[in-house]
């Protein structure tokens, strides 16, 4: 059988788990039977820099785009036809040629916090190691903890885990959603509070990224989620307003209830010692409206906060 869709994917154990989701939902979306999935819609691993490199800060060697940018030259050769990106991963605008044809429903897009010792994060003794190479979630801890010694930590899952579990750290921060899609919930000792640890822009949700003449693809409407895309299209206009990426510690989160949409943005200083929010709402929204909100309320952080990238 010729493959109908061809799918390019990292190759850690979380891209895959993901990818191996939509591989079935798009097989679904186009009648393939189970038995010819893997000839009908192939996974092709592709690894990027972002994975080669696991001893250093992505904002050292080029930030979140180094997840995606040898999946997208397979896209624009042609190698693959679709690419299932972490939303959170994927750069404010996209190269040319590409866009994102679809984002399914979303997963719990809070952080989860892991320790062999305390229960809780509140719970953690005072000047304890909290494991994370998210500057966002870094400055949320201090400002609520600036006692905490944060300490790099990159990797797949399972590499983090063990490093948790070796004593390395006292406590490590991780994606809830990942942890959920991998079967490792059971780890978590608490999901932080929306309000406490405000998400990444699309955290928790998959991008469909296809090229420019096939967003339409009947397939790809199958998997679309509308309320999971006007949201996450109104926390992608809030990064862009902010510049948001491995530089900036910034948060966005967005819900839709009774057919109105709630925007939370927030910047911090990187230390923890300063966060600026706003929130805004809206009836009735469109793509367009969702990240013009977004883009209106991560202004007005940016405009009180000022510059809180840092350089290294």
């Amino acid at each position: 059988m010729a493959p109908l869709v061809r799918i390019g994917t990292r190759r850690s154990k979380l891209a895959l788990t993901q990818s191996g989701m939509m591989q079935r939902a798009i097989g679904r979306a186009l009648g393939v039977a189970d038995a010819d999935l893997a000839e009908a819609v192939p996974l092709v691993e592709i690894v990027t820099t972002g994975d080669r490199v696991q001893d250093r800060r992505l904002l050292e060697i080029g930030g979140k785009a180094l997840f995606t940018k040898e999946i997208e030259e397979a896209l624009l050769d042609g190698r693959v036809d679709v690419a299932v990106h972490s939303m959170k991963d994927v750069p404010a605008e996209q190269p040319g040629g590409l866009a994102i044809a679809a984002v399914p429903e979303r997963e719990d897009p809070r952080d989860a916090f892991l320790s062999e010792t305390a229960a809780t994060f509140d719970d953690l003794p005072m000047e304890a190691r909290l494991g994370t190479a998210s500057l966002r979630r870094q400055a949320q801890a201090l400002a609520l903890r600036p006692d905490l010694r944060i300490e790099m930590l990159r990797g797949n899952v399972d590499t983090r885990l063990r490093r948790l579990a070796d004593g390395e750290f006292d406590a490590i921060l991780l994606a809830v959603s990942g942890l959920n899609r991998l079967g490792f919930d059971g780890v978590i000792r608490e999901r932080l509070s929306l309000d406490r640890f405000l998400p990444a822009p699309g955290q928790g949700a998959l991008a469909l990224q296809t090229r420019a003449e096939d967003v339409g693809a009947a397939w790809a409407g199958a998997l679309n989620h509308r309320d999971t895309a006007l949201a996450v299209e109104a926390e992608r206009g809030a990064m862009t307003a902010l510049e948001g990426s491995c530089r900036t510690a910034i948060g966005a989160h967005a819900e839709i209830s009774g057919g109105r949409l709630r925007l939370t943005v927030e910047m911090l200083a990187p230390d923890g010692s300063a966060r600026w929010r706003r929130a805004g709402e809206l009836d009735q929204p469109e793509a367009g409206s969702a990240r013009a909100l977004g883009l209106r309320l991560g202004a007005e952080v940016h405009a009180a906060a000022g510059d809180q990238k840092v350089d290294s």
